[in-house]
């Protein structure tokens, strides 16, 4: 091919003609990416026609007129909004009759759209696939006249080459983008699922979509329909978190969107009476209805300051993406509901445990003749366990233990009922059957449905250094006296199950040096980490009890404890667990 003079290329011989365009067919099917491709066309055109100014336009169906796709020397404002329609200046009559144009002076054409003030002369040449219209290549030129009838020829021998590639081009990206868009759904779907927080939700739907649409601004409403409103819920524009008003229901694209249940796509906001100016230099606009369990809770609404940017393939995309992202909401909004309620119900446990601490002792009182300690830990923030000190007439008290049937707050809270009850009955100076008797009648008259508690009244006599013991269900105590170990019998039906119930009462004389153990169902309960099917029985409380027998009462519990810990390993404490340890001096 001869080489270009300082205006344009003149074939000598037909030989050159057919080499060049063998050339362009060369360049033209070296790629299927389509900017790469106009890459090539506009090095072609360069090479065979003097051009100040050139643009490929792309004809949009739904636009219904033409884009510049690849320009050079054009202001980019032009570039990223005009829209040609058929007929309108050179390059659209050349797309409406499918002719070139020819403009000598343009600016003595009517028909001229002024890109620049210095042009004076255009070629506009259309592009054809078997009758259907491509795209429009536009050379200008700052000198009158430029163009000869040559350059038409040549151009139009250009462009029939070129039109096929960049059908097959866009039919190459269209495809890619759908298989992209497929992928990226899958992908989505899985991730969405998986996030708890509505805000990281939400932030993650907005950047995986702007993956696949470069829009400029992306709202989520949420329904609110006691106030009768699309509340924002979260809103991006250019990448930035920003707050927008809400919408009254009805309202605007996005309220016309949730009426109708079906995505809404406007291609000029500016001609749509429905819109709602949120932004001057917003054009277009797509809202899709997010729907769950046939209820419409939102809607997901993109912005474009480009005119008629959206496209049916987005409205399709977005339209089988909206039922993930409406499941994955509604289960972000429940788990933030739950977690909330949790976080409520965890400060009260914590606010319960603190006035539990200070109803309940803390340490053991002092009473004549007993050396005691106490150790107690709840399986929750507050334990259902039951346990108090009382003095009855000098040189007597009366120890309480006892478990309330359940676990945590509901737990508790019954035992708080009956600690109030016995504090109120205590000083009756009644003997313990007695009180077990009178606290059941008093427990019976607020009866509560299945609940119920175990109890173990010991009354201690000090001058007699013996204990008048009644029991409601409790486990019995245990005494460890030299090298044995004894298990006073002594039974009672629980405490709120049965009315009328008489209670009997069992003497006990302890003996110096005696050690009386008082334990929680969760001591003999607490299963095992090497063997999660043991608990650790009362054979184990046993031998522990004539190990430590000689030990302060405050080192044996110590001591249970510790082996509990080394028992349970990892395991969690299955029940509240409490421990009274008594050394009769």
């Amino acid at each position: 091919m001869p080489k270009p003079g300082s205006s344009r290329v003149q074939f000598r011989e037909r030989a050159e003609l057919l080499d060049f365009l063998l050339e362009v067919s060369s360049l033209t099917s070296e790629t299927l990416e389509l900017d790469q491709l106009l890459d090539n066309v506009a090095d072609i055109v360069k090479q065979v026609v003097p051009t100040d100014l050139f643009a490929i336009l792309i004809y949009n169906e739904r636009l219904k007129g033409m884009r510049i796709r690849h320009a050079i020397g054009h202001r980019q404002e032009v570039v990223r909004n005009l829209v040609v329609s058929l007929g309108e200046g050179l390059t659209g009559i050349a797309a409406e009759t499918r002719q070139p144009v020819l403009s000598g002076d343009v600016r003595n054409d009517p028909r001229y759209l002024s890109a620049l003030d210095a042009v004076r002369s255009e070629l506009a040449v259309p592009m054809m696939v078997r009758g259907r219209l491509v795209g429009v290549i536009d050379v200008q030129s700052t000198r009158p006249n430029a163009y000869s009838e040559h350059d038409r020829a040549l151009l139009q021998l250009v462009a029939s080459r070129v039109a096929f590639a960049i059908d097959n081009a866009m039919l190459y990206s269209k495809v890619h983008r759908q298989n992209r868009m497929l992928r990226a759904l899958s992908r989505v779907s899985q991730e969405l699922s998986s996030i708890l927080s509505v805000d990281d939700l939400l932030r993650r739907i907005a950047e995986t979509l702007r993956k696949l649409v470069n829009f400029d601004a992306f709202n989520i409403l949420l329904v609110d329909e006691q106030q009768k409103l699309l509340r924002n819920r979260f809103s991006m524009r250019y990448d930035q978190r920003v707050e927008i008003d809400n919408i009254p229901l009805g309202n605007g694209i996005t309220g016309a969107a949730v009426e109708a249940r079906e995505p809404i796509k406007v291609n000029d906001t500016l001609t749509d009476p429905r819109y709602i100016a949120s932004h001057p230099d917003i054009q277009s606009e797509v809202a899709v209805p997010l729907i769950y369990q046939d209820k419409v809770i939102g809607v997901l609404d993109l912005e474009s300051e480009r005119l008629g940017f959206f496209t049916d393939d987005h409205v399709r995309m977005l339209s089988l993406l909206a039922p993930q992202i409406a499941i994955s909401i509604e289960n972000a909004s429940l788990y933030e509901q739950i977690a909330a309620r949790e976080k409520r119900m965890d400060q009260d446990l914590r606010a319960a445990r603190k006035l539990q601490k200070v109803l309940q002792p803390r340490t053991a009182p002092e009473i004549p003749g007993l050396e005691i300690a106490l150790g107690a830990r709840p399986a929750r923030e507050i334990t259902g366990d039951i346990y108090d000190f009382f003095d009855c007439e000098e040189n007597c008290a009366l120890i309480c233990f006892g478990d309330s049937s359940g676990k945590s707050a509901a737990a508790a809270l019954y035992g708080a009922l009956i600690s109030g009850l016995l504090r109120s009955l205590a000083t009756s100076r009644k003997n313990p059957a007695e009180l077990m008797a009178t606290l059941n009648e008093a427990v019976m008259e607020r009866r509560v449905e299945t609940k119920y508690v175990t109890l173990l009244l010991m009354q201690w006599n000090a001058r007699q250094r013996s204990f008048l013991m009644t029991n409601a269900g409790n486990s019995p105590p245990m005494v460890s006296r030299g090298d044995k170990i004894l298990h006073p019998k002594v039974e009672g039906i629980p405490v709120g199950l049965l009315e009328d119930r008489p209670y009997d009462e069992v003497h006990f004389q302890a003996e110096p040096g005696d050690v009386i153990l008082l334990y929680s169902d969760g001591v003999q309960d607490q299963l095992g980490e090497k063997n999660p099917d043991e608990e650790f029985g009362v054979r184990r409380i046993s031998r522990l009890l004539k190990k430590h027998r000689h030990r302060p009462a405050a080192e044996i519990v110590g001591a249970f404890f510790k082996e509990l810990d080394e028992f349970a390993g990892k395991l969690p404490i299955s029940d509240d667990q409490s421990i009274i340890v008594m050394k009769v001096i």
